[in-house]
């Protein structure tokens, strides 16, 4: 049994292949030239090619356009043919087994999958349409001013009414827990259960869009996405398909830690935007945060990132977790501006977002504004992201599995718990 989110439009012509037909097939008996029957069989190739495209078309636009799940319903479709795709290729579903709500109006959800291992993905709103532009200058905390933009507190209802909000980003996870082991991560409590499945990253996205207009995607949450590049890689085909989801390639960002022969491997099959998570200005910090940085340190992630092919102004995102009195100084700043010099570059300052069980703290707000002012000074997009998420785990860093599933939930007595 094929399914239906693992294949991209080009699979699904395939799978579609034997079931067309052309009328020139006939005309095959009454041949006996050799050539000719060679010149009638490439037509006839090419004609069952164009409808099992067609076909594959229309099934990408009822899916993933007008979010229809039932075979029976998709009227312009064949009763034959859908009756063959009842049997051979399952529209997948994943199931809910748990939602929050976030006062500021994040929502995350719980997913089963069919092994009974669980992933979350979150729904992140950003810019209020009436206050905020397209992504200025953030805040550290709701209700405070910063460079004169004010943001305020603002929840989703139940049935996520979202007109309010300008953009509408969905956090993938792409695998159950995560091996990188970062020290300032709660996925990595867990360690790394398997990674996802094409269907199960595609699906994800799927779900969430019948729930919410959603216009963006990064992939930072649960894993190391480059970990699982090849079915990254194929999902990203998927929703980039102008047939389906039809997401720009500016609005989906694959996030890494720092896997180094992955990101050429990522541009080889598809072409998104990339986040660096790099949280240190030197390689003995680093190191000590960050277990990837001993095998691919800082000088050769960035000359990996200087050969990304980026072009149409497009820029590569630095992600900077700030620790307290950790890699917070003015120092750390002026390292991290001299390292990013002559790559197209955005810097995202992340303040720690803590939980029970974590090591760190998150650095005082003029510490964070001071690193900023540094970087902003010196040419560099420099945003603080606002910590949306909190009060249910859902921020940067604070997803992971629960009920069941998970190692050393023990260390985190802050996570909510399904009633039985």
């Amino acid at each position: 049994m094929l399914i239906f989110q693992s294949l991209t439009k080009s699979d699904l012509a395939d799978a579609l292949l034997p079931l067309s037909t052309a009328k020139e097939e006939r005309d095959l008996r009454t041949l006996t030239d050799e050539s000719e029957r060679e010149a009638l069989l490439l037509k006839i190739g090419k004609k069952k090619r164009k409808q099992a495209e067609m076909r594959a078309k229309q099934l990408f636009h009822w899916v993933y356009q007008r979010y229809v799940t039932d075979y029976d319903q998709m009227t312009d479709i064949a009763k034959e043919i859908r009756a063959w795709l009842k049997d051979n290729v399952k529209i997948f579903r994943l199931e809910e087994s748990y939602s929050k709500q976030s006062e500021d109006g994040t929502y995350k959800f719980l997913w089963k999958l069919n092994d009974t291992k669980t992933i979350e993905s979150v729904i992140i709103p950003a810019a209020l349409k009436e206050k905020v532009g397209e992504e200025v200058m953030s805040t550290l905390e709701d209700g405070k001013r910063y460079s004169g933009i004010e943001v305020e507190k603002a929840g989703l209802d139940r049935e996520l009414d979202t007109d309010s909000w300008a953009r509408l980003t969905a956090c993938i996870s792409s695998q159950v827990g995560c091996a990188m082991a970062c020290k300032f991560c709660l996925t990595g409590v867990q360690g790394l259960d398997r990674s996802l499945e094409v269907h199960e990253v595609v699906t994800q996205v799927h779900e969430l869009r019948m729930r919410a207009p959603i216009t963006n995607i990064v992939f930072m949450g649960m894993g190391e996405p480059l970990h699982n590049v090849k079915n990254i890689a194929k999902a990203c085909q998927i929703l980039l398909d102008e047939d389906g989801m039809n997401f720009s390639k500016r609005k989906v960002t694959v996030s890494t830690s720092g896997l180094v022969p992955a990101i050429a491997e990522l541009y080889e099959q598809t072409d998104v935007s990339l986040a660096i998570s790099l949280n240190a200005s030197t390689d003995e910090q680093r190191s000590q945060i960050m277990p990837v940085n001993k095998r691919w340190p800082i000088a050769e992630l960035l000359a990996a990132c200087r050969k990304v092919p980026l072009g149409g102004h497009r820029r590569i995102t630095f992600e900077y977790v700030m620790l307290r009195d950790f890699n917070d100084t003015l120092e750390d700043a002026k390292r991290v501006a001299q390292m990013l010099r002559g790559i197209p570059s955005k810097v995202n300052l992340i303040p720690f977002n803590e939980h029970s069980g974590a090591d760190f703290k998150r650095p005082k707000d003029d510490t964070v504004l001071k690193f900023q002012r540094y970087l902003l000074s010196q040419g560099y997009t420099t945003t603080v992201r606002i910590s949306r998420g909190r009060d249910i785990l859902a921020a940067c860093g604070q997803l992971r599995s629960l009920f069941g599933t998970a190692r050393g939930t023990e260390k985190h007595r802050d996570a909510p718990q399904l009633a039985p």
